[in-house]
């Protein structure tokens, strides 16, 4: 299992983020039978027992500050896979979304023929009688 680094870096800030405004989670995160590449391992896990492949950003903290806070667990295996760590674009209102380069294959219309009846004629006229 190879972590990107973005994504142990975004781990990291958060969790030391969290120890420094939290005195609870403090003693947690200072144990010594915790690390972060631990905590990677437990994370991943948790992901592949679910069975998705995307996640927010927040979930994935929680799964972190759980490992962390929960003595029950272990060292968790290590997991073959890939963590991805992208932010998302910022929305504009006022500009069009990029319409797709890949041109869209019409096919022609066929056309119906409508059998023209004349129209029958109910009123009778002066001269056809």
């Amino acid at each position: 299992m190879k972590a990107s680094e973005n994504f142990k870096n975004a781990i990291e800030k958060y969790l030391s983020t969290l120890a420094q405004g939290d005195a609870a989670f403090e003693t947690n995160y200072a144990k010594a039978s915790k690390n972060l590449e631990s905590c990677i391992h437990y994370i991943f896990g948790e992901v592949k027992k679910t069975g998705l492949c995307a996640f927010d950003n927040q979930e994935i903290f929680d799964m972190a500050v759980k490992y962390y806070t929960d003595d029950s667990i272990g060292k968790p295996a290590s997991i073959a896979c890939r963590a991805v760590v992208q932010t998302p674009a910022p929305s504009d209102l006022f500009t069009q979304p990029e319409i797709p380069a890949a041109p869209v294959k019409s096919e022609p219309v066929p056309t119906v023929k409508k059998d023209v009846k004349p129209a029958v004629q109910t009123t009778l006229k002066l001269f056809d009688l």
